[in-house]
Order: C-alpha cells, then sequence, then structure tokens
C-alpha cells in the first residue's frame, strides 16, 4: 500500500501562488490526458500558462480555492461568475485522494450559498468521469480552438439544492 495521504485543506488563492498553480497546471494536463488527447494537443492546452500575467489575473479574478496535503499545494479550482467552474486541476501525485472532490464541492456549496441554482464545467474528456460521478450531467459537447489544435470538451450542468438564507430558516 501507498502512503497515507494527508485529507486536503482548501484556502484562499494568494497571487504568490501562481507559480505553484502554473505547475500543477502543467503537471496535470502532462500526465493526466495522455489517453485522450495527442502530444500536439496537451502542448497547446499547457500553452495557455504561456502568459504567465494573464494567467495570474485569471486566477485572482475569480473565486479561487487551492488544496493543500499538509503545507503542500496539490490542486486548485476556480468559480467564475457564480455560475461556472472554469479551472480545477489536481497534480497528479494526489488524483485520487479527494483533492478534487473537496474543491469541488466546496466551489458547489459556496455558488449555492450565494444564491446559484445551477452551475456548470467544460470538462475535458479525461474529467468527465469525474464530474459525471458528482452529478453534473452533458449539456453539448463543443470542439474548442487552442493554438493550431482544437480540443474536445463537454459543456456539463448540475442542480444545486438552494441553500436557505437565515432569515428563512425557520425557528
Amino acid at each position: 500500500m501507498g502512503q497515507a495521504f494527508p485529507k486536503p485543506t482548501l484556502r484562499p488563492y494568494l497571487p504568490a501562488d501562481l507559480a505553484v498553480a502554473l505547475a500543477i497546471f502543467a503537471a496535470s494536463v502532462e500526465e493526466l490526458t495522455g489517453e485522450d488527447y495527442s502530444e500536439a494537443q496537451q502542448a497547446a492546452w499547457i500553452a495557455l500558462a504561456d502568459d504567465e500575467e494573464a494567467f495570474g489575473r485569471r486566477l485572482s479574478g475569480q473565486l479561487t480555492l487551492i488544496a493543500l496535503a499538509g503545507d503542500a499545494p496539490v490542486g486548485f479550482a476556480s468559480l467564475k461568475d457564480n455560475t461556472q467552474i472554469d479551472m480545477l486541476y489536481v497534480h497528479p501525485h494526489a488524483v485520487g485522494q479527494g483533492v478534487g472532490t473537496a474543491l469541488c464541492e466546496a466551489l458547489e456549496k459556496l455558488a449555492g450559498a450565494r444564491g446559484a441554482t445551477r452551475l456548470t464545467v467544460e470538462a475535458s474528456d479525461t474529467a468527465r468521469l469525474f464530474f459525471t460521478h458528482r452529478g453534473y450531467g452533458a449539456e453539448r459537447r463543443n470542439t474548442v480552438p487552442l493554438g493550431d489544435e482544437w480540443l474536445g470538451t463537454t459543456t456539463m450542468l448540475k442542480l444545486l439544492t438552494p441553500v436557505p438564507s437565515p432569515t428563512s430558516m425557520p425557528q
């Protein structure tokens, strides 16, 4: 058996997290998506992070959470406009340890607490099964241009259970 992996803790993204988020993003795409995407597609996908400043602005401009195992960042996820999971990436060494689940669950709860009734995600072919297991249903297939490559994704939707406000809760 492998080493016990500590339960992930979550905290808000800080600008100082950019380098580790970029590393997690690149490692995740490079090491986890090879069965679903070609090397050229993976390279085009990873190239989205070439403009580090723009990548950092994207993370800072959204509700972004960092997952930690002990003190080590092992994943991140971001919520765009309170209605879309924009990014969810887990370091390959932490896959299967509850990191993605903790991040996704937190974003779902935060979106619901902010009044969202539905949440969408543009899931990669690699991530589609993860989101299906979390109750997301496929809405449509997409072909996304990245440089000279095209990536297949699926728009997925989950209806959220409304969170009662403190003023509407029974006494």
